[in-house]
């Protein structure tokens, strides 16, 4: 990494590589794009089958580069082979990550003159890991924000360059704050490549013990636990909306639940209290829940008077 002095002008024909997979990458791409600096390189996954059909789809770094005429390359991975080759023939100042999802070994690290700049949708050292913005909903925090970092071979542990904090709205879901955090995550990427090419930045080291994981969640993590409070049940599922979806199910039927609000009410949790014109409340651990918006399986989604209207719930019977 090249040291430059305080006083240092901002450094001319900066070039970056960027690497990334996520729709949430995509902000920080267009921005990229219509900076100062030349992006010499898009790396993305591969196309992988999705939707109906199967079909090999593209992620939306790749639609985005491609949208903005920029150089793409998809690869299974950076880390050796012609990925990384094709990384080191750009022969960035700086590389750019956003969520790509894979840990980068020295080898791809060392590349770049300037430093590998990641940016991380969490004030860390909160919310190190693969779901910061689901985990951040399913702890019912007030706030979150952004993060970048120099990287090193550690999961989200490299020393701090710039942070800025972000609000979490009652109305939040992943979807809604992701893209947010995105939008805000753009900018401040900018400015921290601004800020590192001028020698105007000093990165700071992270406080390990304050940290705090956002681990992968998985199958089991979508499943609602009705003897949960409705409290809590009302975090999962918006940390889980709108995508994969928490999941129950009520007569045999797989269930998704999008949205999601906690009422008074007490029972045997997972127990319909009552049915009315305009939805349904079941009965959780502490408190009640009334299902907004849910999908059963196959079907589109629906309200939770369009549920009523097409399941005719009884009071009494059980979900889950």
């Amino acid at each position: 990494m090249v040291a430059r002095s305080a006083n240092a002008p901002v450094t001319q024909g900066v070039v970056v590589a960027f690497l990334g997979n996520d729709r949430w990458s995509v902000p920080s791409l267009e921005a990229l794009a219509t900076s100062a600096y030349r992006i010499a390189g898009v790396f993305t996954a591969n196309p992988k089958p999705a939707g109906r059909g199967n079909e090999p789809t593209p992620t939306a770094v790749a639609e985005g580069a491609r949208r903005l005429g920029l150089p793409l390359t998809e690869v299974e991975t950076v880390r050796a082979g012609p990925g990384f080759e094709a990384l080191a023939r750009t022969e960035p100042d700086v590389l750019a990550v956003v969520a790509y999802g894979e840990l980068l070994p020295n080898a791809v690290l060392e590349l770049p003159t300037l430093a590998p700049v990641n940016l991380h949708f969490s004030l860390l050292p909160e919310l190190r890991g693969a779901s910061p913005v689901q985990t951040a909903l399913l702890r019912g925090l007030e706030r979150t924000g952004v993060t970048t970092i120099v990287m090193d071979q550690g999961l989200d542990t490299g020393s701090v360059l710039q942070q800025r904090v972000e609000a979490i709205l009652p109305e939040d879901d992943a979807g809604s704050l992701g893209d947010r955090l995105a939008v805000l995550g753009a900018e401040v990427l900018v400015a921290s490549i601004d800020a590192l090419s001028s020698g105007r930045i000093t990165p700071r080291p992270q406080d390990d013990a304050g940290a705090t994981f956002a681990p992968r969640l998985g199958p089991s993590d979508r499943e609602l636990d009705w003897t949960a409070p409705s409290s809590s049940l009302v975090d999962r599922i918006r940390a889980l909306s709108p995508e994969p979806g928490s999941q129950t199910s009520f007569r045999d039927v797989r269930l998704k639940v999008f949205r999601a609000e906690t009422v008074e009410g007490a029972g045997e949790p997972g127990v319909l209290l009552e049915v009315a014109k305009d939805g349904f409340v079941v009965a959780t651990g502490l408190g009640a829940l009334r299902p907004l918006d849910l999908a059963p399986a196959g079907r589109r989604r629906m309200s939770g008077r369009d549920f009523v209207n097409g399941f005719r719930p009884q009071v009494g019977e059980r979900f889950g």
